[in-house]
């Protein structure tokens, strides 16, 4: 155990997003990330906003892999600023998955939930800082210029 929080998510610039029709066949699951990321991009514009999902944020309180654990779901919008170099805001949809802490209470569980984005956005910022962004915007541009070449069609859901 090397880590104090680990934290995982995959990110989606909202720039990236040309088209915001949800695919007719597309799955429940889907569908809803879908909505969320339109109802992101209706909320915070797509302009220095990041969309992550697929992201969990555990805690460890102690020294054991058995015992003081609390991992948390979430998905949502980092917002970064003007030089988009550095994450300023965090919005996001946070759910306590599991945990290993017998003595855990509520008002607890309602802190680290509020802990979530503050993890978030440190890690967001060394993910800026180790280039994952501007690969992350290379593999989206050269999606889009794929897609432009094929008459937006490259297959199902891309």
């Amino acid at each position: 155990m090397q880590r104090y929080v680990e934290i995982t998510f995959d990110c989606l610039p909202l720039r990236s997003i040309s088209r915001l029709e949800i695919p007719l066949d597309a799955s429940p699951r889907y569908r809803q990330r879908c909505e969320n990321i339109k109802a992101a991009m209706e909320t915070h514009g797509s302009h220095n906003s990041y969309y992550v999902y697929n992201a969990h944020c555990v805690f460890h309180l102690t020294n054991s892999a058995d015992e003081g654990m609390l991992e948390f779901s979430f998905e949502g919008t980092v917002l970064t600023d003007e030089a988009d170099q550095q994450a300023a805001h965090a919005h996001l949809q946070v759910k306590l998955e599991r945990e290993t802490c017998e003595w855990l209470t509520e008002p607890v569980v309602a802190w680290f939930k509020d802990t979530v984005p503050r993890a978030l956005m440190v890690e967001f910022n060394r993910y800026i800082a180790a280039g994952d962004l501007e690969q992350a915007k290379k593999r989206i541009a050269a999606l889009q210029a794929k897609a432009d070449q094929s008459g937006g069609y490259m297959g199902m859901y891309l």
